[in-house]
């Protein structure tokens, strides 16, 4: 039996309000699920997410914009794939800049929980 640690509902959900086409580093989605400094826990808890959450994983990138799996792997010719089908850029396995999800003030209110 595996149990999931505390902070994973958090960070699923936050992950969850990444919007259509945009993206977010892991330590963007551990700062915006109130736990900042806590990047690598978000790489777990995806890992981790159940599958009737549909939680977008190929969202989360690494802070320097670049895929979370090492260029040529099968994980990481998934999350290409996922991305160009929402419209995403790539240009060397790395999202532009202007792809990068920038939640409003709507958003931080209202969508985010913590």
């Amino acid at each position: 039996m595996t149990t999931t640690h505390p902070s994973y509902a958090r960070i699923w959900h936050t992950v969850l309000q990444i919007p259509l086409g945009k993206v977010a580093s892991y330590g963007q989605i551990a700062d915006l699920a109130g736990l900042p400094g806590r990047a690598r826990l978000v790489g777990k808890a995806l890992g981790y997410a159940p599958p009737e959450l549909a939680v977008p994983w190929h969202r989360v990138l690494r802070s320097d914009c670049s895929l979370a799996f090492p260029a040529g792997s099968a994980m990481a010719l998934r999350q290409r794939e996922l991305l160009q089908s929402e419209g995403v850029l790539l240009n060397n396995n790395r999202v532009r800049k202007n792809d990068l999800w920038q939640p409003d003030l709507m958003e931080l209110l209202f969508k985010l929980k913590y």
